[in-house]
């Protein structure tokens, strides 16, 4: 059975491997970010969301994506940078992605199409994922939903105890 933990991202500057395998065990939230929407703001309920958690086994991961509206059209080190400096994201962060084109798609994307349907893809920045404890998707987030709001807090502390 193929699970969350099977696939691999880079990181976000550095351009190094960055298997999901390194957070077996621990609940995932993966989130497709841009620095120029409006739902960047999240990233502050993101890293707090991260803070408090993180302790219980907690790891959100930012997964940058031009795909919608190319309002992620910054060079890697731009992003990086950015979310630095603006936002103090202390969270993981990956190397850019793509979603929506089928031909190009991340792996986990594919795979999170081929779990719940195309349907399922995010269709605008900041969609979140669930993954639990042993790599299955748990559930999806739309764009709007608060990190901190009670929906992905309840959601975020089953997987935990899981």
């Amino acid at each position: 059975m193929t699970t969350a933990y099977d696939f691999s991202f880079t990181t976000l500057a550095e351009g190094k491997p960055l298997p999901l395998s390194l957070f077996a065990g621990k609940a995932l939230l993966v989130v497709n970010v841009a620095s120029a929407c409006g739902y960047t703001p999240q990233y502050t309920a993101l890293q707090a969301l991260y803070e408090a958690h993180a302790a219980q086994g907690l790891v959100v991961l930012g997964v940058p994506c031009n795909d919608f509206g190319a309002q992620e059209s910054g060079s890697e080190e731009a992003i990086a940078a950015f979310c630095d400096t603006r936002f103090h994201v202390g969270f993981p962060m990956t190397g850019k992605v793509a979603i929506t084109a089928p031909a190009t798609r991340h792996p986990f994307y594919q795979w999170i199409a081929a779990e719940v349907g195309e349907g399922a893809l995010p269709r605008w920045n900041f969609h979140k994922f669930l993954i639990g404890k042993d790599g299955a998707l748990r559930e999806g987030f739309a764009s709007a939903a608060s990190p901190t709001g009670p929906e992905i807090t309840a959601a975020v502390l089953s997987a935990l105890s899981e």
